[in-house]
């Protein structure tokens, strides 16, 4: 019959779930290290644990070697001479035991044995534990919450405990201790202080085997799923696809009314699930991975890069990247692609600045905006602003960051370039003067000045005695002078001329027009 001591070794070694013999071998060991300090020597000791009566003894071993030239410790080697004298019928090799009595052994021995003992089944707990546990990554398991920490949930698992991290826990989560739920076990860790087993909720493998427990489909490998993205707590992303043609792989995973994924939803605690059917084209991928966005267009960029251009309706825009960019981001995870997306605005206007950037662009200097002033043009070209087309294509916000400008300068500056490309609100006046149409010409001309310029004549007061048929006819030299119009790239300046002269022509058809009633009055 087995003593009490052994008996108590083997409730300790099923509680903990390691073999016996290595409880056994940690008290062993404890013993005779125990026993040394106390006898204070240097010799190799040894214990054994008489498991029928529970008695444990000491010992010293030396090591038999043939000759003195073969000595190497002292303390722990005999020579066979020596070993023989002690124990006739020993062998070079042999061992020569010289028991210790262990019962002086006080307190102090017994409370070192017992750190010792302790150390030891630890470490043969966390060995079985690994041996355990090991190989059974990404395995899912059903774990019962065993207590809760400030940033960690500790899981019983049965054999051992669990740990799940703040990082692996889904922010819709709550556990209450006692609950059972499922987790899908990481790794691993020996080198963890407390439970070296890591599992997880936010894991995506948790998502595939709750639909393969859902959707019978998936089960026998029907409907297979390609890839997986999630953000545990926010969204998550399933691309599925069917090997039977008669089989809807989304519709297999949505079930009857929604009932296969609602089930999977509340397992999950309301997180929401995006199921997308897998294509092997990457840009109609693309279009499906993006919803519920319409997607107008989608090309490849670079293909050894893996990106992607994604281009947008502008009502689209929002809705295609997502709150935060979620959307986005989980269709690049799904996609394994980078995705640049873009509304139909900003492509297009992409598109004229790459136009303008192969043919050069219009560059009107930016003297040319009368209205600006001299002080408020050195401070702008002291920023580098040196055309009108650049100062018209800076926001409010920049235009502050000009040293000396200011908001009522900005609203001013905003209003100048506007009445430069001819954009006039209601209710605002035109000047009674228009711009030069002649590209370098700053001067502002009157209507009777243009006519005169047109007309070769030297000053604007000949005009007034010209006849209709003179003013039509220095009409029709301005209106062939349009022709060259683009070479000014200013079209609504000369609209404006060629409205000048319409109305000092109609004016002066007047004026002669009365001055032949007033001939025939005479006659």
């Amino acid at each position: 019959m087995a003593s009490a001591l052994y008996q108590s070794i083997e409730i300790l070694s099923r509680d903990k779930g390691i073999d016996a013999n290595v409880v056994v071998g940690a008290v062993e060991d404890a013993i005779a290290l125990a026993t040394r300090k106390y006898y204070k020597t240097q010799e190799n000791m040894r214990a054994e644990m008489d498991r029928e009566t529970g008695e444990i003894r000491a010992y010293v071993f030396k090591t038999v070697v043939d000759g003195p030239e073969q000595v190497e410790d002292e303390i722990n080697q005999l020579t066979l001479e020596q070993a023989r004298a002690l124990a006739p019928e020993v062998e070079v090799g042999g061992e020569l035991r010289f028991y210790k009595d262990t019962t002086p052994l006080g307190r102090i021995a017994a409370q070192m044995a017992k750190q010792v003992i302790f150390q030891k089944v630890r470490e043969a707990e966390r060995d079985t534990v690994f041996n355990e546990y090991a190989h059974r990554a990404n395995e899912v398991l059903t774990a019962t919450v065993k207590r809760l920490e400030p940033m960690d949930v500790i899981f019983d698992l049965g054999k051992a405990e669990a740990r799940m991290p703040k990082r692996e826990q889904s922010r819709l989560e709550q556990f209450a201790v006692g609950e059972r739920v499922r987790v899908v076990l990481l790794r691993v860790d020996r080198a963890a202080k407390g439970p070296q087993v890591i599992v997880s909720r936010a894991s995506p493998i948790l998502v595939q085997n709750l639909f393969q427990s859902e959707v019978p489909e998936i089960y026998d490998n029907t409907v297979t799923i390609k890839a997986i993205a999630r953000e545990a707590g926010e969204r998550t992303k399933i691309a599925v696809q069917s090997r039977d043609k008669d089989v809807d792989p989304v519709g297999a995973c949505v079930g009857m009314k929604g009932m296969r994924v609602q089930s999977i939803i509340r397992e999950l605690r309301g997180e929401k699930i995006d199921i997308i059917e897998f294509s092997d084209e990457i840009t109609t991928f693309a279009e499906k991975a993006l919803q519920p966005a319409k997607v107008s267009r989608v090309s490849i960029t670079d293909l050894g890069e893996k990106q992607l251009e994604v281009i947008v309706d502008d009502t689209q825009l929002s809705l295609a990247i997502g709150k935060k960019g979620q959307n986005v981001r989980l269709a690049a995870k799904l996609l394994q692609w980078k995705i640049d997306i873009k509304s139909e605005e900003e492509k297009r206007q992409e598109v004229e600045q790459q136009m303008q950037a192969m043919g050069g662009g219009p560059s009107t200097p930016i003297e040319q905006v009368s209205e600006l002033g001299e002080s408020i043009i050195e401070k702008l070209v002291a920023a580098g602003i040196t055309t009108v087309e650049s100062l018209a294509d800076m926001t409010p916000e920049q235009l502050e960051e000009v040293p000396g400008i200011g908001e009522k300068t900005v609203e001013k500056i905003s209003v100048a370039v506007r009445h430069y490309f001819g954009q006039y609100e209601e209710g605002e006046e035109r000047p009674a003067t228009v711009a030069a149409a002649v590209e370098g010409e700053g001067s502002v001309k009157t209507p009777e000045e243009i006519l005169a310029s047109e007309a070769g004549t030297g000053s604007a007061k000949e005009v007034n005695a010209f006849s209709a048929e003179d003013i039509a006819e220095a009409e029709e030299k301005a209106s062939d002078s349009d022709a060259y119009s683009d070479a000014d790239a200013r079209e609504e300046q000369i609209e404006q001329d060629n409205d000048a002269i319409d109305t000092l022509v109609d004016e002066a058809q007047e004026v002669s027009d009365e001055g032949i009633d007033d001939g025939n009055d005479r006659g």
